[in-house]
């Protein structure tokens, strides 16, 4: 191996253990003196009732562990969005679990712990996913009830989700293993199956204190609405159960007994592990962002025998179109080319086109080859490494804005689900043409060294600079070099830290941040989720024409 490939490793080795060392802290949501206080009221904590719930030696994805990350330092923090929720399997059936976190402000909703659910909720709409609740919330967190109260996608939307899914048919089991209070009760009960933790449970509308401020009636929490109560008097809950582990292995015979779904028919043969070691792509990727390197090399060691069919290989060399298969699925991968490469052009002159641009005969092939995708019902990978489309006249006048648009219609119209992985840069349109948050990809995940913003933090702050700069002349000011270098810096810092895989996946614009080396597993048990929903629209470009 060359220097630069070692350089590289080491860089991406670290970024890697700083990502687990920050996730040791997200585990341990509110500090182990509250996780040792829920052992004391006989209670797991979260993560420990999701590893009882889901099969041994299974795989898992973690979805927004990083939500709330660094936010909400004014209320003492929000560790994980004070929500745990993991794709794995229970009973042998792939579902999505949403467990409260109690060690986090006693499992109240922040804003984020909201948005975070509503994604479980998608995710489960989408791909008719049987979802878990374990309850254990104190509801709305009260300081910030403007935030998460009585907008369309604030809390109530949860319980609109619990309707719309019971239409679908999609399965919802709730287990209420601590408090469910307020509107939050009607979660559980909004439910296909519910059940309570005997004296840890507790339903109702207001609790005991606000009873006897609202009504003058005395009355304990546990008469109120503990489980000896909605299992035998009110009917509102359907099974009793003696404690956290009873409550758990309920949920598992229930599943163990659910009967099998439509699947949508995507196509898989038995997987087989990259011939390249999947290792190197530590070394591969590169340190400086500005560094070329090639994706063919990424691709060779995430796909099957590290083989691959690629479409139209020749034109439109900034994006590689190819198809092949990620653990026995077949996939369409739709890739930034990262290395300078030199393009045909009519008469017979070449081209240099930079690498991790979008040129019009990229988007244009990237187009016809998404169509092709979905015409064969073929799922979409896409391996996110942009800076954007190409600027300049040459390029106006080709007609980038129509290739561009051309691409972003065949993208945003696919029937078949998305998966996004975001190596490196994802900026500007290249992010939305490339299937970025705002088009639906079923999952959306970053390694390490993912950046989301509008443009790079140094191109930026040229430019806000400039502004800036203008602005204070206009004042009379005098700026020297020193203090536009200065003003330069300031922005630069200010840009970049918001270009973070962790700002992203704090506000739940990435569902994960993985290693490298989970990415098969991440599009694998994805396309199996997504398996689960039938196509039934039907493919329509609209209007552009391709």
């Amino acid at each position: 191996m060359d220097l630069e490939f070692n350089k590289n490793d080491d860089k991406m080795r670290l970024l890697i253990s700083q990502m687990e060392q920050r996730l040791q802290k997200v585990y341990l949501g509110g500090g182990k003196a509250r996780i040792d206080k829920l052992h004391e009221q006989g209670k797991m904590s979260a993560r420990e009732r999701i590893d009882f719930l889901l099969d041994k030696d299974t795989p898992r994805v973690e979805m927004g562990a990083f939500a709330g990350y660094e936010m909400y330092a004014e209320h003492g923090g929000c560790p994980g969005g004070g929500v745990v929720i993991v794709i794995g399997y229970v009973s042998g059936k792939q579902c999505i679990v949403v467990a409260n976190d109690a060690t986090v402000k006693a499992g109240a909703w922040f804003p984020i712990t909201g948005k975070k659910n509503l994604r479980a909720q998608e995710i489960a709409m989408e791909n008719r996913l049987p979802i878990i609740y374990l309850v254990d919330s104190a509801g709305v967190y009260l300081p910030l009830q403007d935030e998460i109260f009585p907008d369309k996608e604030h809390f109530g939307r949860i319980f609109r989700n619990n309707a719309v899914m019971s239409s679908m048919g999609i399965l919802q089991i709730a287990a209420v293993m601590g408090s469910c209070v307020a509107g939050g009760a009607y979660l559980p009960i909004m439910s296909d199956e519910a059940m309570i933790v005997d004296k840890t449970g507790s339903i109702f509308l207001a609790g005991s204190y606000l009873v006897k401020a609202a009504i003058g009636e005395s009355i304990d929490n546990e008469t109120l609405g503990g489980a000896t109560t909605h299992c035998e008097i009110s009917g509102v809950t359907d099974y009793k159960c003696k404690d956290d582990a009873d409550c758990l292995t309920r949920i598992r015979n229930i599943m163990s007994k659910v009967g099998d779904y439509d699947k949508a028919g995507f196509n898989r043969i038995e997987s087989a592990k990259p011939k390249k070691d999947e290792k190197e792509l530590y070394g591969i990727f590169p340190v400086m962002r500005d560094k070329q390197y090639d994706m063919y090399d990424v691709i060779e060691r995430l796909v099957d025998d590290s083989t691959h069919e690629e479409y139209k290989a020749n034109y439109g060399q900034s994006i590689i179109t190819t198809y092949a298969r990620i653990d026995g699925w077949a996939v369409g991968i739709v890739a930034n080319q990262r290395k300078v490469v030199k393009a045909k052009k009519p008469g017979g002159s070449n081209e240099m086109q930079f690498g991790g641009v979008i040129y019009s005969d990229s988007a244009d092939k990237a187009a016809r080859f998404i169509m092709n995708c979905n015409q064969k019902k073929i799922p979409l990978v896409f391996l996110q490494d942009a800076t954007g489309f190409m600027v300049g006249s040459r390029s106006e006048h080709g007609g980038i804005i129509k290739d561009g648009a051309k691409m972003v219609n065949a993208m945003a119209n696919s029937v078949v689900p998305k998966f996004t992985i975001i190596l490196g840069n994802s900026y500007g349109a290249a992010n939305y043409a490339m299937c970025g948050k705002a088009y639906d990809p079923r999952l959306i995940v970053g390694w390490p060294t993912a950046q989301v913003a509008v443009m790079g933090g140094a191109q930026a702050a040229k430019v806000l600079v400039q502004i800036e700069v203008a602005s204070l002349k206009g004042k009379g000011e005098e700026i020297t070099p020193e203090k536009e270098a200065e003003l330069y810096n300031k922005i630069k810092d200010r840009y970049d830290a918001q270009t973070t895989p962790y700002y992203a996946a704090a506000r739940i614009w990435l569902d994960a941040i993985i290693d490298p080396l989970e990415t098969r597993k991440v599009i694998s048990m994805g396309i199996e989720m997504a398996n689960h929903a039938p196509i039934t629209k039907q493919y329509n470009v609209g209007t552009i024409q391709t």
